[in-house]
Protein backbone atom coordinates (compact mmCIF):
# COMPACT_ATOMS: atom_id res chain seq x y z
CA UNK A 1 0.00 0.00 0.00
CA UNK A 2 1.54 3.10 -0.97
CA UNK A 3 1.75 6.82 0.52
CA UNK A 4 2.76 9.79 -0.56
CA UNK A 5 4.65 12.28 1.82
CA UNK A 6 5.77 16.00 0.71
CA UNK A 7 9.33 17.20 1.70
CA UNK A 8 10.35 20.11 1.75
CA UNK A 9 13.65 21.62 3.04
CA UNK A 10 15.26 24.80 3.81
CA UNK A 11 18.52 26.13 4.10
CA UNK A 12 21.03 28.07 6.43
CA UNK A 13 23.77 29.70 5.96
CA UNK A 14 26.59 31.68 8.33
CA UNK A 15 28.33 34.51 7.67
CA UNK A 16 31.44 34.76 9.02
CA UNK A 17 33.20 38.62 9.77
CA UNK A 18 36.79 39.17 10.08
CA UNK A 19 38.62 40.77 13.24
CA UNK A 20 40.47 43.95 12.23
CA UNK A 21 41.76 47.29 14.05
CA UNK A 22 39.24 48.73 11.48
CA UNK A 23 35.83 48.36 10.74
CA UNK A 24 35.40 46.83 6.93
CA UNK A 25 33.16 47.47 4.49
CA UNK A 26 29.66 45.19 5.01
CA UNK A 27 29.54 42.20 3.05
CA UNK A 28 27.26 42.40 -0.28
CA UNK A 29 24.09 40.45 0.92
CA UNK A 30 23.78 37.08 -0.15
CA UNK A 31 20.22 35.95 -1.32
CA UNK A 32 18.86 33.49 1.30
CA UNK A 33 17.56 30.55 -0.86
CA UNK A 34 13.54 29.82 -0.51
CA UNK A 35 11.63 26.75 -0.15
CA UNK A 36 10.27 25.14 -3.50
CA UNK A 37 6.82 26.23 -4.44
CA UNK A 38 4.06 24.34 -6.00
CA UNK A 39 4.45 24.64 -9.94
CA UNK A 40 1.06 25.78 -10.20
CA UNK A 41 1.72 28.99 -7.77
CA UNK A 42 4.21 30.32 -10.40
CA UNK A 43 1.69 30.37 -13.37
CA UNK A 44 -0.27 33.54 -13.31
CA UNK A 45 -4.09 32.43 -12.68
CA UNK A 46 -3.59 29.22 -11.58
CA UNK A 47 -5.02 28.93 -8.41
CA UNK A 48 -2.13 26.72 -6.04
CA UNK A 49 -2.12 23.42 -5.51
CA UNK A 50 -3.81 23.02 -9.12
CA UNK A 51 -1.82 21.43 -12.35
CA UNK A 52 -2.20 24.30 -14.96
CA UNK A 53 -2.47 21.96 -17.83
CA UNK A 54 -5.55 20.51 -15.31
CA UNK A 55 -6.84 23.61 -14.84
CA UNK A 56 -6.67 24.92 -18.43
CA UNK A 57 -8.72 21.64 -20.09
CA UNK A 58 -11.27 22.96 -17.02
CA UNK A 59 -11.73 26.12 -17.78
CA UNK A 60 -12.10 25.26 -21.77
CA UNK A 61 -15.04 22.87 -20.65
CA UNK A 62 -16.72 25.22 -19.03
CA UNK A 63 -16.55 27.50 -21.75
CA UNK A 64 -17.27 24.90 -23.91
CA UNK A 65 -20.67 24.26 -22.02
CA UNK A 66 -21.30 28.12 -20.79
CA UNK A 67 -25.24 27.75 -21.83
CA UNK A 68 -25.32 24.79 -20.38
CA UNK A 69 -24.30 25.62 -16.64
CA UNK A 70 -25.76 28.42 -14.46
CA UNK A 71 -23.21 29.54 -12.73
CA UNK A 72 -19.67 30.30 -13.47
CA UNK A 73 -18.21 31.57 -9.88
CA UNK A 74 -17.03 28.13 -8.74
CA UNK A 75 -16.05 24.76 -10.04
CA UNK A 76 -14.76 21.55 -9.26
CA UNK A 77 -11.51 19.74 -10.39
CA UNK A 78 -11.24 15.53 -9.63
CA UNK A 79 -7.69 15.35 -11.07
CA UNK A 80 -7.66 11.49 -11.05
CA UNK A 81 -4.16 11.92 -12.01
CA UNK A 82 -2.86 11.49 -8.51
CA UNK A 83 -3.44 8.81 -5.67
CA UNK A 84 -6.92 8.10 -3.50
CA UNK A 85 -4.53 8.99 -0.40
CA UNK A 86 -4.68 12.45 -1.94
CA UNK A 87 -7.37 15.51 -1.48
CA UNK A 88 -7.82 15.29 -5.15
CA UNK A 89 -11.30 17.40 -5.49
CA UNK A 90 -10.39 20.46 -5.99
CA UNK A 91 -13.22 23.13 -5.56
CA UNK A 92 -11.98 26.59 -7.24
CA UNK A 93 -13.92 30.00 -6.09
CA UNK A 94 -12.50 31.46 -9.98
CA UNK A 95 -13.13 35.23 -8.46
CA UNK A 96 -10.71 34.35 -5.35
CA UNK A 97 -8.06 31.80 -6.60
CA UNK A 98 -9.07 30.05 -3.15
CA UNK A 99 -9.10 26.24 -3.43
CA UNK A 100 -10.55 23.77 -1.30
CA UNK A 101 -9.71 20.12 -1.49
CA UNK A 102 -11.64 17.27 -0.01
CA UNK A 103 -10.40 13.12 -0.63
CA UNK A 104 -12.51 11.67 -3.07
CA UNK A 105 -12.89 7.95 -4.08
CA UNK A 106 -12.91 6.61 -7.34
CA UNK A 107 -14.65 3.20 -9.14
CA UNK A 108 -14.15 -0.08 -8.59
CA UNK A 109 -14.16 -0.55 -12.23
CA UNK A 110 -11.41 2.23 -12.78
CA UNK A 111 -8.91 -0.08 -10.22
CA UNK A 112 -9.73 -3.33 -10.51
CA UNK A 113 -6.45 -4.17 -8.80
CA UNK A 114 -7.26 -1.81 -5.98
CA UNK A 115 -3.95 0.35 -6.55
CA UNK A 116 -5.14 3.27 -5.17
CA UNK A 117 -4.67 4.69 -8.85
CA UNK A 118 -7.40 5.41 -11.35
CA UNK A 119 -6.24 3.38 -14.38
CA UNK A 120 -8.99 4.15 -16.79
CA UNK A 121 -12.54 5.37 -17.12
CA UNK A 122 -15.23 4.24 -18.54
CA UNK A 123 -19.00 5.67 -19.73
CA UNK A 124 -20.36 2.10 -19.89
CA UNK A 125 -23.51 1.51 -17.84
CA UNK A 126 -22.46 -1.37 -14.76
CA UNK A 127 -18.62 -1.05 -15.62
CA UNK A 128 -18.74 0.40 -12.09
CA UNK A 129 -16.08 2.72 -13.39
CA UNK A 130 -15.68 6.64 -12.65
CA UNK A 131 -16.11 8.62 -15.88
CA UNK A 132 -14.58 11.53 -17.19
CA UNK A 133 -15.56 15.04 -18.98
CA UNK A 134 -17.59 17.53 -17.35
CA UNK A 135 -21.06 17.35 -15.03
CA UNK A 136 -23.66 19.49 -14.02
CA UNK A 137 -24.04 19.40 -10.46
CA UNK A 138 -28.36 19.09 -10.13
CA UNK A 139 -30.71 18.28 -7.68
CA UNK A 140 -30.09 16.50 -4.10
CA UNK A 141 -31.98 13.76 -2.79
CA UNK A 142 -31.98 10.79 -0.25
CA UNK A 143 -30.71 7.64 -1.43
CA UNK A 144 -29.33 4.53 -0.13
CA UNK A 145 -25.77 6.33 0.56
CA UNK A 146 -27.75 8.89 2.50
CA UNK A 147 -27.94 12.70 1.44
CA UNK A 148 -26.77 12.56 -2.78
CA UNK A 149 -26.89 14.97 -6.02
CA UNK A 150 -27.46 13.80 -9.22
CA UNK A 151 -24.71 14.91 -11.84
CA UNK A 152 -25.85 15.41 -15.66
CA UNK A 153 -23.27 14.29 -18.14
CA UNK A 154 -22.46 17.07 -20.74
CA UNK A 155 -19.78 15.35 -22.52
CA UNK A 156 -19.90 12.16 -24.66
CA UNK A 157 -17.40 10.32 -22.62
CA UNK A 158 -19.91 10.82 -19.56
CA UNK A 159 -23.30 11.08 -20.97
CA UNK A 160 -24.27 7.95 -19.24
CA UNK A 161 -24.07 9.66 -15.93
CA UNK A 162 -27.75 10.01 -14.92
CA UNK A 163 -28.42 6.54 -16.36
CA UNK A 164 -25.62 5.25 -14.30
CA UNK A 165 -27.35 7.01 -11.18
CA UNK A 166 -23.49 8.61 -10.67
CA UNK A 167 -23.57 11.01 -8.27
CA UNK A 168 -21.54 12.81 -5.16
CA UNK A 169 -22.66 11.56 -2.30
CA UNK A 170 -20.87 10.86 1.26
CA UNK A 171 -18.91 6.66 2.02
CA UNK A 172 -17.18 5.30 5.28
CA UNK A 173 -14.77 4.06 2.18
CA UNK A 174 -13.77 7.53 1.60
CA UNK A 175 -13.20 8.95 5.44
CA UNK A 176 -9.59 10.07 6.31
CA UNK A 177 -9.02 7.23 8.44
CA UNK A 178 -8.64 4.94 6.04
CA UNK A 179 -5.50 6.39 4.83
CA UNK A 180 -4.06 5.73 8.50
CA UNK A 181 -5.10 2.25 7.83
CA UNK A 182 -5.23 1.19 4.30
CA UNK A 183 -2.51 3.95 2.85
CA UNK A 184 -5.68 4.59 0.14
CA UNK A 185 -9.55 5.06 -0.22
CA UNK A 186 -11.81 2.60 -0.75
CA UNK A 187 -13.86 2.72 -4.08
CA UNK A 188 -16.68 3.49 -5.32
CA UNK A 189 -19.34 2.00 -8.45
CA UNK A 190 -18.33 4.96 -9.83
CA UNK A 191 -19.71 7.96 -7.70
CA UNK A 192 -18.03 11.24 -6.26
CA UNK A 193 -17.48 9.49 -3.13
CA UNK A 194 -16.00 11.61 -0.20
CA UNK A 195 -15.71 11.57 3.40
CA UNK A 196 -19.06 11.52 5.88
CA UNK A 197 -17.96 14.89 7.52
CA UNK A 198 -16.92 16.16 4.45
CA UNK A 199 -20.19 16.50 1.91
CA UNK A 200 -22.26 19.35 3.85
CA UNK A 201 -19.40 21.37 3.21
CA UNK A 202 -19.49 20.10 -0.26
CA UNK A 203 -22.63 20.84 -0.86
CA UNK A 204 -22.52 24.17 0.73
CA UNK A 205 -19.51 25.44 -1.81
CA UNK A 206 -21.05 23.44 -5.04
CA UNK A 207 -24.38 23.78 -5.22
CA UNK A 208 -26.46 23.05 -8.18
CA UNK A 209 -25.75 24.55 -11.88
CA UNK A 210 -22.18 24.17 -11.16
CA UNK A 211 -19.38 22.02 -13.14
CA UNK A 212 -17.42 18.89 -12.06
CA UNK A 213 -14.82 18.39 -14.23
CA UNK A 214 -13.26 14.99 -13.95
CA UNK A 215 -9.89 14.14 -15.81
CA UNK A 216 -6.25 12.70 -15.31
CA UNK A 217 -4.25 14.78 -17.22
Amino acid sequence: MASGAVVSACASRTIETAMAPAPLPAPSPIPIPRAPEVAAARVPGVPVGVRPELFKKALAALNRHSMRIPSHDRIAIADFATSSNNPRFHVINLGTGQVERFLVAHGIGSDPEHSGMLQRFSNEVNSEATCEGAFLTADYYVGKHGDSQRLLGLDPTNNNALDRAIVVHSAWYANADMIDRHGKLGRSQGCFAVGETELAKLFERLGPGRMIYSAKV
